[in-house]
Parts: structure tokens; C-alpha cells; sequence
């Protein structure tokens, strides 16, 4: 359903910011499905991909504490006035409550229960007067949000939900006897000797590859060193001329397009009558260091060139998400370079092609051009960058939803990780070869898909300005990770003719977003001009999944319906192994 009224009456950035910020009050969620939910909203993507270093974290600590150096007065009068403030938490006098939104806080022994009231209260105090500090410091804007960044991690990591005073725990322990705290202990020393002191974040016996999630039907058709081409099969009688190829990030597996059945965009293209080809790279070691863009784009030319070839159609269309958006968009600038016409259409949702508007991320605040130089220089030494260790650097940035939540669950509650099919993909990290690291991080020095000439590819160099395709465009309302005013002028890379879509999402939620779902909305425009805030004003609220939306769009570019194949693949591309294929197992 598509509502009259204007993104700005909508609530849409300006107003749908406001819109993802003032939700209607809900009741706390069972802690299983507040995991999942954590786990969703904050996932592997452009940044963690990236990396960043331990002192980077030092430098944003040493910058708080200097102030303090500085400023000794002004630290001792903060001091007084927290002094006061534990003081009135003791004597039961505080009236600080917590914010409703935040569940950890959400039993209600925490008001009700004069102890643990006063624990939290003290615990707010803390998180409070460290603000007003860090806000009446001289420190310069930069410092003041890097400062702030580490005093949250700390007041987070104090906070007493994490001790076995949490209400929950204590209930747990009576109702089980103590067997919690045991089952609890044997969850730590478990993770002790194999996760590297994290908590486990799932229970991966759980889920079976082909079996009971990435179960869409399919074969590889094409394949190389660096990637397999699965051709997924038809579900319609009927299907369209042009073939689309899914192109994934390099970082995390290929199949969370394809989860499950109710989930999968896979399944969702291809039921609607979408030829559905997929790329699954393999996952490089130490022997892959020098891959590149480049090679990446050579193999990805080869997979559309396959998926031409099976279907007989001249060109395909192309979808490319995060950092697949970002390989997408160095081949579309290499056939431009080369004069070939292979690609009708992109589409590349969570994407970020221009990072000056992503500085004011985690990423941007913890980070430098010296710091991105240096992690440079180690993973040329290393050969690899480690998937598994990225995905622990940004739990520390996000350590409410990926790692006290988990320690809560299974130390504190004696539970086992959950089992959710998003936990488990997110869990299967891939690695990164070094000379694709290092062009990943010139995205960030150079800003290459600005400025042309800054990227050469396969002997080329990229001029997006040449690039002439329709681009479909989505980001997400809440996404930190690839904010949507950053994808917003991806869009405008591409062309003034470009759709863009905000949906009512974070970066992964954005991408799972199948009809059905009550609380769905996005917006959808044409771009315009350099400030998104301008588009957002003029845009207009759709009710619902943006699938359905997508899908109207893509049969627009899709050619003419033909008979569906009763055959995957050709002669020249034999069908082999069944999707999800053999690299997607690979350790």
C-alpha cells in the first residue's frame, strides 16, 4: 500500500530518523529473541571488515583521560558532583530511572527491589556524570565523540546486569537448584578454550548447509579458483529473458539472501519468475594473498559471462550488496573502461561507494589515514585478514548486543547459545586476502569511486561517470554500518535517474525484508540532488516490504517471459555439485 503523504510527513530523515528512534513502547522481549534481534542489527559488513587496531581504542581512552590531565579543577568538580549523586542512590533518595528501551533493565525487580534499585542507580549515575564530563571537557568535537565511545564500552562492561546479581540469574539459580550456575561455569570454560574468551553467540549443531538453511534448489554451473556460479531452478513455467547475478560480500558466506524458505530473497526472485544466479567465493588462505579487485572482477566477469551463456541473454542484471556493491561497481567501471555492454541493471542495497559520509560511524571516529596505513602494512605481512577476528574487534563495539547479551544467556542464565539461522551465518566469517584488504581500504584513502582515475582495474582505470545503467539503490533506516545518507549518494554515483529506497531497517534487517510483516514500511524516490535530508522530504512512504516494490521494477528489466529451462545449465557448463555448492564448506 503506498500512503499520500511525503517521507517528511512520514517521519522520514529528517523524518524517518525520527520515525526509527521514537518506536511505541513494547513489552521487553524474551531474552532468545533479543539476541537475534541484537544479532540482526549488527552484523560483519564494510566496516569490521576493514579493521581496526587496539590503540585506535587507546587513542580514543588516552584522549579522556588527557582532558582530565588538563583540566584537574573541572575533573574534581565532576568527582563532587558523582560523589553526590552515589550518595542519594544509597540513601534511596535518587530518582533516576533507566531508559524504557533498554531491556537489560527490564525485570522488574530492578524498581522494585530496594538493593537492586540502588545498584542501578548507582550504575546510572556513573554512565551520566562520565557524559557530562566528556560534554564540559575542552576536548575538540572528534575527541568528544571518541571519548564518549570508550566511556559507553566501559559503563556497559560495569553494569550490574552482568553480575550474578541480575534478578534473572538469581531466580534462575533458585528455580534450578544451582544447576544454572554449574551449566554456566561449563559454558565460560568451554568458551575459554575455544572461542578466545568471548561467549558463543550460537549453537551451531543446530544447522545443517542444504539441509535446513541455504535450501533453495540448485547447481554450480560455473567454477573457477575463486568462485562458484550456482543457477538456482525454476519454480514458474514462465521465467524472464534476462538473468540476474547475485554478486555477495566477500566478507561472511553467500547465503544470507538464502537463510530459510520464509526468509530468503533467493527463493522470493525465483518464484516470481527471476533466471537466479549466485556467486559463492571461495574462502582464500594464506596461499590467495595477492588477490585483488582485480581478480575478483576478472572472476565475476566470468560467472555473468556463464549466466549469459546458459541463458542465451546479451546482458544480465546485477546485484551487488556491501562490499559485493563495491566489486559490482569496479567491473561496471571496467566494462565501461572496455566498451562492453554486459550489465542492464545494478542493484546494490547497503552499499557505500563514497565513505566521507560514513566518518561519523564508529569506524570513522576510531580510525585515521596513519591507522588505516599501518593495518594496511600488517595484513600484507599476515597474508590474510581473519574473519573471526574482525567479528570479535566490532563485538567490542557493539558489547550490549554481542557480548553481554551473550554472557548473560549462557553464563549467568546456564543457557546454551541460541540457535538462529542469522547467529549461524553471521558466525560463518570468511577471511580476506591481503591485496583485496588493501584496496578495500584505499575505498577509504582515495575515495576512488569519486574521483576517477584513483582505481585501476584489470589495466583500467574506473570513472563511474562513464558507468550508464538503471540502479536500484536500498539502505536502512538504522543501519550503522553502512548509514543511509552514505548510500544515498551511492545512488547519486550512479546517475540521476537512479531509485532509491529507505526501508525501515537496519543493514542485515534491510535485506531480509519479506512480505508479510505488519510493521514493514519504506520509502522510495528518485535521487536528487547532494542532500538526502532534501530527498527524504520528498519522498513517499510505501507500507509493506520493498520486495514486491523491487520485483516490479527488475520484471521491467527483465525481458520478455520464455519458457522455463527444463535443464540447469548447457553443454559448455555441465551441472555440478547441489547449491549451496562445495566452497561455501570450506574452513
Amino acid at each position: 500500500m503506498v500512503t499520500k503523504r511525503k517521507a517528511a510527513a512520514a517521519g522520514a530523515a529528517p523524518a524517518p530518523a525520527k520515525a526509527a528512534r521514537q518506536p511505541r513502547a513494547a513489552k521487553a522481549a524474551p531474552p532468545d529473541e533479543r539476541l537475534e534481534d541484537g544479532a540482526a542489527r549488527n552484523t560483519l559488513a564494510v566496516n569490521p571488515l576493514i579493521g581496526i587496531r587496539a590503540r585506535d581504542f587507546g587513542g580514543a581512552a588516552q584522549a579522556l583521560v588527557g582532558a582530565a590531565v588538563k583540566q584537574p579543577v573541572k575533573a574534581a568538580r565532576h568527582l563532587g558532583a558523582y560523589a553526590k549523586e552515589l550518595a542519594k542512590a544509597v540513601r534511596g533518595k535518587s530518582e533516576a530511572a533507566p531508559d524504557p528501551k533498554d531491556k537489560r533493565f527490564a525485570d522488574p525487580a530492578w524498581a522494585s527491589s530496594p538493593i537492586h534499585r540502588r545498584l542501578l542507580q548507582a550504575h546510572l549515575a556513573t554512565g551520566k556524570e562520565l557524559e557530562r564530563y566528556i560534554e564540559s571537557s575542552s576536548l575538540n568535537p572528534r575527541d568528544k565523540a571518541r571519548a564518549h565511545l570508550v566511556a559507553s564500552i566501559f559503563v556497559d562492561a560495569i553494569a550490574p546486569s552482568n553480575t550474578l546479581l541480575n534478578p534473572a540469574a538469581l531466580k534462575r539459580a533458585v528455580d534450578t537448584g544451582g544447576t544454572s550456575l554449574v551449566a554456566g561455569a561449563k559454558n565460560l570454560v568451554h568458551d575459554l578454550r575455544h572461542n578466545k574468551g568471548l561467549p558463543s553467540s550460537v549453537d551451531t549443531s543446530a544447522f545443517k548447509l542444504g539441509q535446513n538453511i541455504a535450501t533453495t534448489p540448485g547447481r554450480v554451473v560455473h567454477k573457477d579458483e575463486v568462485l562458484e556460479l550456482i543457477q538456482y531452478q525454476p519454480t514458474t513455467k514462465e521465467v524472464h529473458a534476462r538473468p540476474l547475478v547475485i554478486t555477495p560480500p566477500q566478507v561472511n558466506k553467500f547465503y544470507a539472501l538464502d537463510l530459510s524458505p520464509e526468509k530468503s530473497l533467493i527463493r522470493f526472485a525465483v518464484g516470481s519468475g527471476l533466471q537466479v544466479f549466485a556467486i559463492s567465493w571461495r574462502n582464500p588462505t594464506k596461499a590467495h594473498r595477492d588477490w585483488d579487485m582485480s581478480i575478483y572482477v576478472r572472476a565475476l566477469d566470468g560467472a555473468v559471462d556463464a549466466a549469459r551463456r546458459i541463458t542465451g541473454s546479451p546482458d544480465v542484471n546485477l546485484w551487488g550488496a556491501c562490499s559485493g556493491g563495491m566489486t559490482a561497481a569496479a567491473y561496471l567501471g571496467w566494462l565501461a573502461a572496455t566498451g562492453q555492454d554486459k550489465v542492464k541493471s545494478v542493484i546494490s542495497p547497503v552499499c557505500l561507494l563514497d565513505p566521507t559520509r560514513s566518518m561519523d560511524t564508529t569506524l570513522g571516529l576510531l580510525t585515521s589515514d596513519q591507522g588505516l596505513k599501518a593495518l594496511k602494512a600488517g595484513v600484507k605481512r599476515r597474508g590474510v585478514v581473519d574473519g573471526a577476528e574482525l567479528a570479535r574487534v566490532f563485538a567490542w563495539l557493539r558489547p550490549n548486543d554481542l557480548i553481554w547479551n551473550y554472557w548473560v544467556n549462557n553464563y549467568l542464565l546456564g543457557n546454551k547459545p541460541p540457535a538462529f539461522d542469522i547467529l549461524y551465518w553471521n558466525a560463518d566469517t570468511t577471511r580476506l586476502p591481503a591485496a583485496f584488504h588493501a584496496d578495500l581500504i584505499d575505498v577509504f584513502l582515495k575515495n576512488p569511486y569519486v574521483h576517477a582515475g584513483e582505481m585501476t582495474v584489470l589495466g583500467e582505470p574506473v570513472d563511474m561517470g562513464r558507468v550508464k545503467v538503471d540502479a536500484y539503490i536500498v539502505a536502512g533506516i538504522t543501519d550503522h554500518i553502512t548509514p543511509w545518507k552514505a548510500c544515498y549518494q551511492t545512488a547519486r554515483i550512479y546517475g540521476p535517474g537512479s531509485d532509491f529506497v529507505l526501508a525501515n531497517a537496519g543493514h542485515l534487517q534491510s535485506l531480509l525484508n519479506p512480505p508479510g510483516s505488519a510493521k514493514s514500511f519504506f520509502f522510495h524516490e528518485k535521487v536528487g540532488g547532494p542532500d538526502p535530508d532534501a530527498w527524504a522530504a520528498g519522498a513517499t512512504r510505501h507500507d509493506g516490504s520493498w520486495w514486491p516494490h523491487w520485483l516490479a521494477w527488475m520484471q521491467q528489466r527483465s525481458g520478455e517471459l520464455r519458457p522455463a529451462p527444463r535443464r540447469l545449465g548447457s553443454r559448455r557448463h555441465a551441472p555440478g555439485a547441489a547449491a549451496p555448492g562445495e566452497y561455501v564448506f570450506e574452513p
